[in-house]
């Protein structure tokens, strides 16, 4: 994984989001269409460009208001997003 430099971008950033537990893809228009997946770990991960840190914010309190726990969120450059 690449080392991202500057975190304070004014435009959107990809996020890969990884929380523990099952969340149905269903929830992606919730979630301002990221992308869902499960993986065979029992964790989600949650995929996509974020508009801008306030954002991003938003979602993780989204995350939080579920009660679903908070892995990792990881800023990925574009090589990493396929």
């Amino acid at each position: 994984m690449k080392q991202i430099d500057n975190l304070s971008r004014d435009g959107p950033t990809w996020y890969r989001i990884t929380i523990q537990g099952r969340l149905d893809p269903q929830w992606s228009a919730w979630f301002d269409g990221l992308t869902i997946r499960c993986d065979g770990d029992g964790r989600t991960v949650l995929e996509g460009s974020i508009a801008d840190q306030p954002a991003l914010h938003g979602v993780i309190k989204k995350i939080r208001n579920l009660g679903l726990p908070l892995l990792t969120v990881t800023p990925v450059d574009g090589d990493e997003t396929a």
